[in-house]
């Protein structure tokens, strides 16, 4: 949900390169999701398939939420939505980030994740303020499991408190799983939590086979819940 905004650094130490090759339609994807496998990759490059070892991931219950960001969700400084700018989100999501150029959201990803989200399975939530949206998150929901693929801010806490707020619609309404992807500081620092690939796996195989669940975003697009 945090990758690098290059992958150059993970291509030095491949930890979890599966293949090479392929494509973005909807039933790749989704095959490869509920297997543990995500595209990354940059332009110019053939699509990358990764399942890193050990996973970082979110359990019920697990998000830290610090002191600094607990004032901020009391300040009611901003307004939550659910599925109301998943565009808008992934090419918030693309934007250069201070620490590096560049941007592995892809054009071709960004076709293929809006396709995810018109066919129902990728979902945002979206942060906003008075200037507009402030920052979000975006991933795909396969049973009870919720891939997180990426996370912007325009506003400080912006995409921590899109964090907060999706983890407690999700886990409230029975998903036992928020998958991060790539671990870092910043994830750590939020509670994420790291399993083995093989554990990972057991869990999806479980849980991804499931009837989905009572949808949150169902609940939430046509409501604005606020902070």
């Amino acid at each position: 949900m945090d990758r690098f905004p290059s992958i150059g650094k993970a291509l030095r130490h491949p930890d979890g390169l599966l293949a090479a090759g392929g494509d973005l339609s909807t039933p790749r994807l989704l095959a490869a999701y509920a297997q543990g496998i995500f595209p990354w990759y940059e332009e110019g490059q053939p699509i990358l398939w990764w399942s890193p070892d050990p996973r970082a991931v979110f359990l019920p219950d697990s998000i830290r939420i610090s002191r600094s960001l607990r004032k901020t969700l009391r300040q009611n400084r901003f307004e939550i939505s659910f599925d109301r700018a998943f565009p808008e989100v992934v090419q918030g999501c693309a934007e250069p980030r201070s620490y590096g150029t560049g941007t592995w959201i892809t054009s071709e990803m960004m076709d293929a994740y809006n396709r995810l989200h018109h066919e129902g399975h990728a979902h945002s939530i979206e942060v906003w303020d008075e200037s507009g949206l402030a920052g979000g998150l975006y991933g795909l929901a396969i049973g009870e499991v919720f891939f997180g693929e990426s996370m912007f801010s325009r506003i400080r806490d912006a995409s921590k408190v899109a964090l907060v707020r999706l983890a407690e619609e999700l886990f409230v309404c029975g998903f036992v799983l928020i998958d991060c992807q790539v671990d870092s500081p910043h994830l750590q620092s939020l509670g994420a939590t790291l399993l083995r690939r093989s554990k990972f796996l057991g869990l999806l195989k479980e849980h991804c086979a499931v009837p989905e669940p009572i949808d949150p975003w169902a609940q939430n697009t046509a409501r604005i819940v606020h902070s």
